[in-house]
């Protein structure tokens, strides 16, 4: 094994987990696009259709309770529809990717999911020709398959992301103009073509191979020409580059873009700090630390810990392992749980890393276990999990995370 990187069937799975990720945020962002006025009544009030994407900008902004209120308008305006369920759906999600995986909203979560999938169907069953209702039935099953993935149960949650490509070609068979449908199609044809020699069962299930080059084609063509999935197109080629293909300049290019546009991402900032620091940039990694501790917010120390945090990571990554330790501490220092529980989680996550990159095995098998143990692990949980298994290298891009 390289020393530098995790063995590659640790890190492929953790690919693959990305994968099945993006396989359902791609419903998320490019459905509202998919739905015509012969689809979808309501959906000719321009009001509603403007609602959908206002409520869709707010997630991306980290506003939850504002989106949360949109989409029980939409609900209310076509409760037989599953639009507004799976939007809603999409709130608690959110939430989930922001770090907030307490046992209520993960429960919240599974049962809007679960009421999504229902209506869907029905609306299959009883009338066949609406294209959204393979989208969202598609999207539902996705998380579902997410939520089998987090179980560890690979084979069942790639049958299910299956099932949601295949109502995803249904969806092109009705509507084929539909640019958006490029993000999930380059995702599939990326992830299939990485995963498929490592986690050897995909190898014998795909009818298809994929072609990592093309899904790439189709991400970019997706970031520049796709309407409602734009976004989300640049945010999964974003980690992509970083995190897998390590392509630094690419990857920066379209954090700078995205931390533009979201001011109020603190995780496109994050990721734009690391895309500095991984291609030696030290004047605008400085430039962006200072600026990050100007920010105000409602959390107290929302953004200094976000710097701090930042610093550690170029600690780590440079070998500066008593200095990352400090930066950490000081986090640790005012732990909010209630409103900002990623500054518990991750870093103790870090701290367990910077005792297993010093040779202190057992030292940071504590660390893990406690955000293995911890109520809401913001995520982290699952790495974790992993690192219990087997410890970074010096170089590990989830360093970075």
């Amino acid at each position: 094994m390289n020393k530098g990187y995790l063995s590659a069937e640790f890190f492929l799975r953790i690919c693959f987990l990305i994968y099945l990720f993006s396989v359902t945020l791609f419903f998320f962002f490019s459905a509202a696009d998919s739905i015509e006025a012969s689809d979808i009544p309501y959906f000719q009030e321009a009001d509603i259709k403007k609602d959908i994407i206002r409520g869709i900008d707010l997630l991306y902004n980290e506003q939850f309770d504002e989106a949360e209120n949109i989409f029980q308008k939409v609900i209310t305006a076509s409760s037989e529809r599953p639009s507004g369920y799976f939007y809603l759906a999409m709130v608690s999600w959110s939430q989930l990717s922001s770090g907030f995986w307490s046992p209520s909203v993960v429960e919240q979560f599974r049962k809007r999911i679960d009421k999504t999938i229902s209506v869907a169907e029905n609306c299959i069953q009883n009338n066949g020709n609406n294209s959204y209702d393979y989208f969202f039935l598609g999207g539902a099953l996705g998380f579902k398959g997410r939520f089998r993935l987090m179980q560890g149960k690979w084979f069942s949650s790639f049958l299910l992301a299956t099932d949601a490509v295949e109502a995803l070609k249904t969806c092109i068979n009705m509507d084929p103009y539909n640019r958006d449908v490029l993000l999930g199609l380059g995702t599939y044809d990326y992830y299939t073509a990485r995963l498929s020699g490592v986690l050897k069962f995909l190898s014998y299930l795909l009818i298809r191979w994929g072609d990592k080059e093309e899904g790439l084609r189709k991400l970019h063509l997706a970031a520049k020409e796709a309407v409602y999935s734009s976004t989300e197109a640049k945010s999964m080629l974003l980690h992509i580059y970083l995190f897998l293909e390590e392509d630094f300049s690419k990857a920066l290019n379209l954090a700078e873009e995205l931390s533009k546009e979201y001011k109020k991402n603190n995780r496109f900032e994050l990721l734009k700090g690391v895309c500095y620091i991984r291609l030696g940039m030290d004047l605008k990694y400085k430039d962006l630390a200072a600026d990050l501790r100007k920010r105000s917010s409602d959390i107290p120390n929302f953004w200094e810990k976000r710097a701090l945090y930042l610093e550690s990571i170029k600690d780590i990554y440079n070998g500066a392992y008593p200095e990352a330790r400090s930066k950490i501490s000081e986090i640790l220092k005012a732990p909010d749980p209630v409103n900002d529980p990623v500054m518990i989680a991750w870093p103790l996550l870090k701290m367990g890393m910077i005792f297993d990159l010093i040779g202190k095995r057992e030292e940071a098998r504590k660390y893990y276990l406690k955000v293995l143990n911890m109520e809401n692990g913001s995520g982290a949980q699952f790495l974790a999990e992993k690192l219990l298994k087997e410890p970074p290298g010096k170089k590990d891009p989830f360093i970075g995370y």
